[in-house]
């Protein structure tokens, strides 16, 4: 297996920032990754934690073959140790791996064309830990003429970054939050790293990016503005943005539910400071959810929820004033 270095008994995992270094038989602080006393192995290879048919929009990509859809899986453990995370249930418990619904690459791809799914999306955990399983199901599906999509929270080494992304059509991104304090404190890792992600993944590849942070009062919606001049300056005006709600869960469960004012408050901020694709999710309207032309700004993809209500696009153009979407439709 890649990524790996033998240092005196232990070997080191190099597919992420935390190097975790393991003696025979000790997991890495993603769980599923594991000193067989030979080399790393991911015990999770081919194991799911259940397949779903999705809208590409609730990956969430408002820019990436819009009113698909696509086949989305996950497996357990993570490599951050969010306090917040959404998902806890699969990567924060150590449940048997073999507990799990067993779904080779070959499988995976069976599956989507079957449900003429778009893509195949790498999700609900995230796909850096199963990055042997993600990328044989991503090659296959290349293959095959289907899309990949990757959800991430982008901790990973620069060497299994350049692998990972290329072999990507579209990435969601999470910024947790742009303070390196948060990060510490809340998801135990770092923020440039992630940072270095994002740019490599949007200015060095051809994979589609767009980016989520998920607001929680008090926390991280202090930093909206540092947040927007940092995309700005390192990605341009065009590149997706989605700030989403924070529900009570894990360490965070007495936490309070993001208000919709927290939410509105961050949209107008990314707005006024010259972001051309904002969105809300998990509390939004049909303002919020739309998309608008970065010339003219017409309402080109007026959504409701998940579910687009009128597209004004023609031949991936705005018709009222044949400006380019970003994006791929």
């Amino acid at each position: 297996m890649k990524y790996q270095k033998i240092t005196g008994n232990k070997i080191q995992c190099e597919l992420c920032p935390r190097l975790c270094k393991l003696l025979p038989n000790q997991r890495g602080f993603c769980y599923v990754r594991r000193n067989s006393g030979f080399e790393i192995i991911l015990d999770s290879y081919g194991y799911n934690t259940g397949l779903a048919i999705d809208p590409v929009e609730k990956k969430p990509l408002y820019h990436f073959y819009p009113n698909s859809k696509v086949l989305s899986f996950g497996t357990l453990g993570c490599n951050m140790g969010c306090l917040f995370c959404q998902n806890d249930h699969i990567t924060k418990v150590k449940v048997p791996i073999e507990n799990c619904t067993k779904t080779d690459p070959n499988k995976i791809v069976e599956i989507a064309k079957k449900y003429n799914c778009k893509a195949v999306a790498f999700t609900y955990n995230d796909p850096v830990i199963f990055f042997e399983y993600a990328l044989d199901c991503a090659k296959l599906c290349k293959e095959a003429g289907i899309k990949t999509i990757a959800v991430t929270s982008g901790y990973i080494n620069p060497k299994p970054r350049e692998e990972f992304f290329n072999l990507m059509d579209s990435a969601n991104i999470d910024l947790k939050g742009f303070n390196e304090e948060f990060y510490k404190k809340n998801c135990l890792a770092h923020l440039n790293p992630v940072l270095d992600t994002i740019k490599y993944a949007v200015n060095k590849t051809n994979c589609f990016v767009e980016l989520t942070t998920l607001l929680i009062d008090g926390e991280n919606d202090k930093y909206i503005k540092e947040e927007c001049e940092w995309i700005l300056d390192n990605l341009g005006d065009s590149i997706p943005l989605h700030f989403s709600a924070f529900h009570p869960h894990y360490k965070f469960s007495n936490k309070q539910s993001t208000k919709f004012e927290t939410l509105i408050n961050a949209y107008n901020i990314a707005k006024n400071m010259g972001l051309k694709y904002v969105y809300l999710g998990n509390l939004s309207t049909i303002e919020t959810s739309t998309t608008y032309c970065k010339n003219c700004n017409k309402p080109l993809i007026i959504r409701n929820g998940y579910s687009i209500i009128e597209n004004n696009l023609e031949d991936d153009k705005c018709r009222f004033c044949k400006t380019k979407l970003d994006g791929l439709f």
